[in-house]
Parts: C-alpha cells; structure tokens; sequence
C-alpha cells in the first residue's frame, strides 16, 4: 500500500523545503522488528557503557549545532538565536543523565523483615514517541535522553512538518555510534499511530502535544494497555501581586510569553495582576509589544519570527476577535493573521469565559487580566481546565508559600518564568496531561520497578 508523501514548507516563505517517502507496511515492520532486535542488546549493555554513548550524542550535537539550528528554523520558524540555544539544551540533557544516570539506576534498598529487600530498575522495551513541531530537538532528547540511559529503545514519530530534523536525529545517534535499533525516525502519518501503537513490540508510549490529541493517544494506549505520559496543552497563569518589583516582573513577563515565537506549552499566557498595579503592569507591556521587530527569523536582530503554520496564525486571529467582542481592549497588534505571521498583540481587560482566558493561545498573545487582591488572583490563577505551571511574582514569602501550596499545577515558579530543567521533573495536572519527564522520575516512568525480597 502506498501512502502519501510528507512535504515540508518554510513558514517564514511558504516555499517548499522537501519531500518525503512515508514507510510502507513492510518498512515500517521491519523498523519495529529491528528496534526489538536492539533492546535485546541495548538492555544489557552496561550502565556506563550508556553513558558513554549519550556523550557520544552531546559531541554531536556539537559539531552539528549550527546544522541543526537551521534545519529547525527552517521549518518552523523559530529564531535562529533560539534555535541555537535550544541545541545547548539538548547537549546539557545528554550530559546529565551522563554523568547522573548511573547512580539514578542502582538498586534502591528497602529495610524489611527480609534477608535483602530492594527495588530493582529495568527498562520496558521499545517505547513511541509521538513529539511536537515546536521543539523539534529538544522535546525529543528530554524523552530520549533518560529512556535510552535507561535501556530503552526509541521509535520517533515526529510530527510531519519537521522531518527533515526528525531524519536529522537518527542521522545524529547513528554519527555517535548508537547500534542499529537503539534509536529510529518513524516517517509516517498520523492516522498510522494507532496500528503503531497495538504492535506487541511496542511497551509504552509518550507524547507531547494538544490536549485534544493527546486523548485520543492516551485512548489508543488505553485499550492495548500500554503504559503512557501525556505532557499536553497548557494555559499558563503569571501572577504579578502588588509588591513584586515590577520593572523585573514585566520584562520576565514579556520573555515568558514571546518564547519560541509564543509557542510553547508552558509559555505565560494569562498575566493575572493585582488592581493596585494593573495600569502601569498593562502600559508597560504595551510598550515592549509595540517596539518588537518581526521578520525572517534566520536575522538575528528579529524578535518574532512567523508561527510553525499559516492556520496556527488563523487560529489566533479568531481567538482575539471573539475576545474583544467580548469586551477585551486590543491595545497592539492588528489581530490578524498574515500569512503564518501574527503580530505581539496584548489585550488587556481580560475576564473568565473569553477566549484568550479559557482557551491556550498559541502563539504571541498577551491575555492581562485585572485581580482584586491576591486571593483573587489565585482563584483566577486555578480558573482553567489546564494545569501545567504557573509563575508568582511576590517579595512575600508567605505570599509565595500559600501560591505554592495551592496553585493547581505541576510546577510553580516564584519570582522566575517557567521552564524546564532536567534535574527537576516536569508534568501537568487536569487536562495538562498525567505522568513526569526529566529527573529520575521521569525515567523512571519507562522502566519495570521490580521488587525484589529475599531470605
């Protein structure tokens, strides 16, 4: 049977950048099969061995940086200076687990009646990856990175309109000497997942992206009991409470929301600012929105490169006109899409029920909404089917301590934007997903923890 093939476009053009074969039945068969064939192998291999090899990808990503940097603003639209960095990233998760993976895998001892009692760490087998387009490096290496230190093997389904940095990381784990099997791209459809999915060669499954397909992913795995984590959608609250230094809050603000271009699951998307301070905190992101270039992201000098696709930008446009029809004040941007290009909008008078509040918005919007006081914002804060992390802004410290105890999300961030760090575990709550990546917890979610009790 034959499939249609995959076409990749530059954003920032519209041009064409290539083509590709999808896998027939028969390739995509044998690419299982092999994976299989090279966990038998994988598993044994030293811890340290491992290791040696995940060094082996941080010298890759290396030499290959400026390749791979743009390769993903190509077909993306990223900026190029956040291209760059986010290989860094991937070159740090390589070396952490590196040099932490080890000790992370021991045998952990459990005091009991028993002669010798411990939990015993073994990895699963063949596990899918199903990743997003918005890091196309890095969401794959946070992934990769502890389940291969793990003695895993990795089949990427990637989503299709950033394969050629899909095939440009097989190239790579080959170039640092992986055994065949270890790590594989997956060039397929998405209608082909399910089928995956159901292989008896496939243990578990991983995924990051919408909400809305990140049910159907966990569904699938549901019904042929594979084990899965679902790092989804997000909707992220900034809290901004009337001591915070807001020169400091406002300039953070600006950099949490136009990360990646505004694409990013734990970028701020809901600045919730106590009344004391609204005003000025809404003057002053007006004028950092309007002063921002937009343009080709291969410039260095441009602030805010095109969206990953033209209908990306279409949906935002819909969501600021219901929003202001709603009432929200539409204080920069033109609220319209030009091509993929979406101009840095804030619109300020933002209230539950609006679009911009109750829906993530992908892409550059800055949604500021009016708090009474501080336990309004956090109701507001918690007002939202998401829950993937939240930053407080306070110089309070018992301020800060009562948000962090109870902010409904996976990770709180006082006085600093969200993000993510491999030696702190990452995951969501509500419709933000189930399960963690990164640290020893997020390894720990592909592997069989054996209890072991002997006399």
């Amino acid at each position: 049977m034959l499939f249609p093939n995959i076409v990749t476009t530059n954003p920032a053009t519209g041009d064409k950048i290539a083509e590709y074969k999808q896998l027939t039945n028969e390739q995509l068969e044998s690419r299982i099969y092999q994976a299989e064939k090279g966990f038998q192998l994988w598993k044994k291999a030293a811890v340290h061995e491992r290791a040696k090899f995940l060094l082996a990808v941080a010298d890759q990503l290396l030499r290959q940086k400026s390749e791979l940097a743009e390769r993903m603003t190509l077909e993306m639209g990223k900026r190029i200076a956040e291209a760059k960095a986010e290989v860094d990233k991937c070159m740090l998760c390589c070396k952490f687990y590196a040099e932490n993976g080890p000790a992370m895998l021991e045998p952990q001892k459990v005091k009991t009646e028993a002669t010798a009692s411990y939990v015993k760490f073994e990895p699963l087998g063949s596990v899918l990856a199903i990743m997003p387009w918005n890091f196309p490096l890095w969401q794959v290496i946070r992934f990769a990175a502890p389940a291969l230190m793990a003695g895993n093997v990795v089949l990427l389904k990637h989503a299709s309109n950033v394969s050629g940095t899909a095939v440009a990381l097989e190239e790579l784990f080959t170039d640092a000497g992986f055994p065949s099997g270890i790590f594989q791209t997956l060039l397929v459809s998405s209608e082909r997942v399910e089928g995956i999915i159901a292989h008896k060669t496939i243990q578990a499954v991983t995924m990051t992206g919408s909400t809305e397909a990140g049910k159907k992913v966990a569904a699938t795995a549901g019904k042929y009991l594979k084990k899965s984590v679902m790092e989804l959608g997000g909707s992220d609250p900034f809290v901004v409470l009337a001591d915070a230094d807001l020169e400091k809050a406002v300039k953070m603000a600006a950099k949490a929301r136009l990360i990646n271009n505004g694409q990013s699951c734990i970028a701020a998307k809901r600045f919730i600012v106590e009344a004391t301070i609204y005003e000025p905190f809404v003057d002053q992101m007006q004028m950092y929105f309007s002063r921002l270039t937009m343009g080709d992201p291969m410039l260095i000098d441009t602030d805010l490169g095109p969206l990953a696709r033209p209908d990306l930008a279409t949906a935002l446009e819909i969501q600021v006109h219901k929003s202001v029809k709603q009432g929200a004040r539409l204080l920069t941007g033109n609220g319209q899409a030009d091509q993929a290009y979406f101009q840095a909008t804030v619109l300020a008078d933002v209230t539950p029920g609006m679009a911009v509040f109750d829906e993530e918005t992908f892409g550059p919007i800055a949604a500021i909404v009016k708090a009474n006081n501080a336990q309004h914002a956090l109701e507001l804060a918690n007002e939202s089917v998401f829950g993937l992390g939240a930053s407080v802004w306070t110089n309070d410290q018992k301020l800060a301590d009562y948000f962090i105890e109870n902010l409904e999300v996976g990770a709180v961030f006082v006085n600093d934007m969200v993000k993510s760090d491999p030696r702190l575990p990452f995951g969501g709550l509500k419709e933000s997903g189930y399960g963690n990546e990164l640290s020893s917890w997020g390894m720990y979610e592909f592997m069989n923890l054996k209890s072991v009790w002997k006399n």
